[in-house]
């Protein structure tokens, strides 16, 4: 069995979002361009790590290439809309890479279907290697499915802007242990799992 690429280069839209309500959300990122729409499915933490670590790779591009960084002001043109529908789950992400291509100022993202044998989604950022040479292929494995989009450094900013936003979206944490707060109620490992 062949594995598909599902190549954004450069997307309409790439935007992280969810489906459902807080304490029971499935993160989706969400490519769309040229008349096809693509929806993987991550882990939240997944969505978390993957605006922190752009935020490190637009910074270390910026101090090695001299890059010009967009205003870490919002942008005008957040993007604030739903996922678009239907959203179809192609695969479910296990791993995310992450690259800065100097020839034309990009980055380059790709999300990377689970494995059978993947427990833990892991995150690895390439930006040891920050170019990408053409026809190059870093393929770990050649049966698994990849989502892959490249990104001008604004696009970045106001992806990881949005991603901050909706994962800040879940349940409030609890002020006394951090855990989430459930709308049903709270067993807070403070109060000795007594209800207030």
């Amino acid at each position: 069995m062949t594995h598909q690429v599902h190549a954004f280069e450069p997307p309409e839209r790439f935007v992280a979002g969810t489906v459902g309500e807080p304490g029971d959300r499935t993160f989706f990122l969400q490519a769309r361009g040229g008349g096809r729409v693509v929806s993987v499915a991550l882990e939240k933490v997944q969505v978390q790590l993957l605006a922190e670590k752009l935020e490190e790779l637009l910074t270390e591009a910026s101090r090695r290439f001299g890059v010009d960084l967009p205003d870490l002001s919002p942008l005008a043109t957040n993007d604030n809309e739903p996922l678009d529908t239907p959203v179809d789950e192609e695969f479910r992400v296990g791993t995310l890479g992450l690259a800065f291509d100097v020839d034309t100022s990009t980055v380059v993202i790709e999300a990377i279907e689970a494995g059978e044998g993947d427990v833990e989604a892991d995150l690895t950022a390439e930006d040891e290697t920050p170019t990408l040479e053409e026809g190059e292929d870093d393929e770990p494995d050649d049966a698994l499915d990849r989502l892959r989009v490249r990104l001008t450094p604004e696009a970045t900013r106001a992806f990881i802007d949005r991603a901050k936003r909706v994962v800040a979206a879940g349940r409030p944490p609890c002020p006394l242990c951090g855990q989430p707060l459930d709308p049903a109620g709270h067993l807070c490992p403070r109060h000795n799992g007594y209800h207030r």
